[in-house]
């Protein structure tokens, strides 16, 4: 709790909080559930608190200084605990457990690279609780490159000279845009293929096609970050899930513009050209895709859009992208990083709408693009 806060309300210990049933509580979402979590320490303690949520760790901070919250979980390590004079409640019932940081490595290591092994194994002990405090104030308050304070951190105590690089803006840039373009050009062309003929399929048979809109509807009302999560299972990390789930995300505008575009077609054209004796792909080909290509490049550009937008999640499992900075921005308090990663993004939203625009006066027939008088 904020110093000031404990102070007026005679809180020191957590079975204080027992006598203030109308304090705000918000929780890392991880706490909310874990075993040794909320649901433990509420029950151990006999805590009142109703009003009480899941939030991002960091993002908890602010709002503990804002005063939307008067108390949080943290972690002892926290540069923010003194610079935002933090009173830790003393757990006073004994209800956690002690919390000691261990290498895990695999087995196959001391085969492969010992040398390896061995130097990573040299940091044991070497890092104590009031060291880690200042290496993490060096990143978060004082806004030091994290290679760089690990490098300092090496140099002192193992005596190694690592080589840091340090990419400028425009490297990073141009990198995560990179990327960012690989996750959303691979998933939306996918999208395009796939989509399109389903689309087809759907319009043409009527109670399959109830099946179809209905699945990429109930995909798109999956959450993002949960979809990402259940690819890991089956893809690994990195952007082979990302990709797979930008690819889901996009089939729906698609697939619904393309079936829409099709039975928005006057049916004595379609008469008409079954009158002429054309065959059922000429038809399509000829006459009802182009047709229906407005519908569907609108389709596309909707695509288009939210696949952009959603690419910046790929960055949680280690699909790079503009999410990379935004997410080490949120981590450290940084708006500055946060801008660097959103607003490349947005860019790039009205980049591909405006190259898909220029698609449209292309590829459509002159005919659907003349105004009425």
């Amino acid at each position: 709790m904020k110093e000031d806060v404990a102070v007026s309300l005679g809180i020191e210990k957590i079975s204080d909080l027992q006598n203030h049933p109308g304090l705000k509580l918000a929780f890392s979402n991880e706490f909310m559930d874990r075993g040794d979590g909320w649901p433990g320490l509420r029950s151990h303690y006999g805590l009142p608190q109703k009003d009480v949520r899941g939030l991002d760790h960091d993002l908890a901070y602010r709002g503990l200084q804002t005063g939307s919250i008067d108390a949080m979980d943290l972690y002892s390590t926290d540069a923010e605990i003194s610079y935002y004079n933090i009173r830790r409640l003393h757990d006073d019932l004994n209800y956690f457990p002690r919390y000691d940081a261990v290498i895990l490595y695999r087995k196959e290591l001391l085969k492969s690279a010992p040398e390896i092994l061995g130097q990573i194994l040299e940091l044991e002990g070497r890092i104590d609780e009031p060291k880690m405090v200042g290496l993490n104030a060096q990143a978060k308050l004082h806004r030091i490159p994290e290679q760089n304070i690990a490098a300092g951190f090496l140099s002192e105590h193992l005596s190694l000279s690592p080589a840091v690089s340090s990419a400028t803006f425009l490297s990073r840039l141009w990198r995560r845009t990179m990327e960012h373009l690989f996750l959303v050009a691979i998933s939306l062309s996918a999208a395009i293929v796939i989509s399109i003929p389903l689309g087809i399929l759907s319009r043409r048979h009527k109670s399959f096609g109830q099946v179809i809109l209905g699945a990429v509807g109930i995909i798109q009302t999956v959450p993002s970050l949960a979809l990402l999560v259940f690819m890991i299972p089956l893809l690994g990390i990195g952007t082979s899930p990302a990709i797979a789930a930008l690819f889901l995300y996009s089939l729906l505008p698609i697939v619904r513009n393309t079936y829409a575009g099709l039975s928005d077609i006057p049916p004595e054209i379609t008469e008409s050209s079954m009158a002429l004796g054309l065959p059922e792909g000429a038809r399509l080909r000829l006459i009802e895709l182009p047709l229906a290509s407005r519908s569907i490049l609108a389709g596309i550009k909707t695509s288009s859009v939210i696949n952009v937008g959603t690419a910046t999640l790929g960055a949680l499992i280690g699909a790079g992208g503009y999410g990379q900075p935004i997410l080490t921005g949120i981590r450290l308090d940084n708006t500055g990083l946060i801008l660097e990663g959103a607003v490349p993004a947005a860019l790039l939203a009205l980049a591909v709408q405006g190259l898909f625009e220029v698609f449209e006066r292309t590829l459509l027939p002159k005919g659907l693009l003349l105004k009425p008088e």
